[in-house]
């Protein structure tokens, strides 16, 4: 038996034993979990800086390696997102009561979890954590499969993850990191539709498409993040400044950055002036259409074709647009359904921008960085969902369970 064979038989056979397990005594296990990050974070950044070291050496790029650092401050967040979890409602074995048939059978629906899922996903070792502590509050076990370059990052902290379910004489199988980044083993994971529930693919445009084209299980796509704030002609220009600098510079290599701004062309002689001098002091490379390109100096000036690009730097994409329905139409040709922003104090536009875009977080006069799990209230996420299965969005714990129909009769039989 292959060793992915092996791993995907012993997952399915744990998550048996946790669909079982009350509510409390996950949360104790949890608790374990995050105590045992604090107390060997020294072990896990040790481990850490020398990937990140080799990372530097072989010139990955750098949101390649700010997804990889693990700082003290990183590996707090994620001790405090378990906690978070721990403290959020557990969906599994929820009801909802669907009445009583004709012929008198009671009809409920219960939640219930996925089963094993299967994370694919590139240098984020942080992922480990959130991703084995989520499956874990909801009832399923989860495989790992992590790029080469976080790989030493993952084992440690599985390791930890692992000694608090032994802990409590649970299989450590309901959390386990693949040992090796062959390229074949990951094929061979997307092949154990017996075992795997779904595939949750996480990484770059290249990954998310190689599983998608290959996979044999189900796959839930987290697609690349090309997310827009469109500042509206009754917009507050100075709010809209704010919006664009936290959304484009606080953090540049995460897939809710700012990767394009449109402009209304009512504001642009106010607006894009500011813009252009604050985007400049944070040094940020602009890509701009014809008609914004009198607003910077040296800017890139593109054209239709070059619109879409998620750089994962400083850089951004800018147009100006006619109208409203203009800004709409860009975002639904070039956005990736992930998280839209518009800064407007009309409130019509407010609430026809949420109705008309198509992404799974539309925001008003909020910076596209709250488009995360934590901060919309869901603990840690497993990733954000941007195609329309059962989940579309930040995926929490819900996002990992399906519902079951509960039927109950007195003998009824159906004539």
């Amino acid at each position: 038996m292959s060793l992915i064979t092996q791993l995907s038989q012993d997952a399915k056979k744990a998550a048996q034993k946790l669909a079982i397990l009350d509510t409390a005594k996950k949360n104790e296990v949890l608790k374990d979990m995050a105590e045992a990050i604090r107390a060997n974070k020294d072990k896990i950044k040790a481990v850490n800086e020398k990937e990140v070291a080799r990372a530097r050496e072989n010139n990955l790029d750098a949101a390649m390696i700010d997804r990889l650092i693990l700082d003290d401050d990183r590996i707090e967040d994620m001790a405090a997102g378990i906690e978070v979890i721990i403290g959020l409602e557990d969906p599994a074995g929820q009801t909802r009561d669907f009445g009583t048939s004709p012929a008198g059978i009671k009809i409920r629906k219960m939640r219930i979890p996925l089963g094993v899922v299967c994370m694919i996903y590139e240098a984020r070792p942080n992922v480990t954590a959130d991703a084995g502590a989520l499956c874990f509050k909801s009832g399923n076990a989860v495989i790992l499969r992590g790029g080469k370059e976080a790989l030493d990052s993952s084992l440690a902290i599985a390791e930890l993850l692992q000694g608090a379910l032994e802990k409590h004489g649970l299989p450590k199988a309901l959390i386990t990191v693949v040992p090796n980044p062959d390229r074949a083993l990951m094929q061979e994971l997307m092949e154990q539709r017996d075992y795997i529930d779904v595939i949750i693919p996480r990484g770059g445009e290249g990954l998310i498409n190689y599983v998608t084209e290959n996979s044999k299980v189900p796959v839930i796509q987290h697609f690349e993040g090309v997310c827009h704030l469109y500042v509206d002609k009754d917009a507050n220009l100075d709010q809209a400044l704010q919006l664009l600098l936290n959304g484009k510079t606080q953090r540049t290599g995460v897939c809710n950055a700012l990767e394009g701004l449109i402009v209304h062309k009512d504001v642009a002689a106010e607006f894009l002036p500011k813009a252009a001098a604050a985007l400049a002091e944070h040094e940020v490379k602009v890509h701009v259409n014809q008609a914004g390109s009198e607003y910077f100096d040296g800017a890139d000036v593109i054209g239709e074709e070059d619109y879409g690009t998620e750089y994962l730097g400083l850089e951004i994409a800018v147009r100006v647009v006619d109208d409203f329905d203009a800004a709409i139409d860009h975002i639904a040709v070039f956005g990736s359904n992930h998280t839209e922003v518009i800064c407007t104090e009309n409130e019509e536009a407010a609430n026809k921008f949420q109705l008309a875009v198509d992404a799974s977080v539309v925001m008003v006069n909020a910076s596209s960085r709250f488009s995360d799990g934590s901060q919309l209230g869901l603990g840690a996420e497993i990733g954000i969902a941007t195609t329309k299965l059962h989940a579309y969005g930040p995926m929490g714990l819900e996002s990992l369970t399906t519902e079951k129909y509960l039927v109950n009769g007195e003998g009824q039989i159906r004539n």
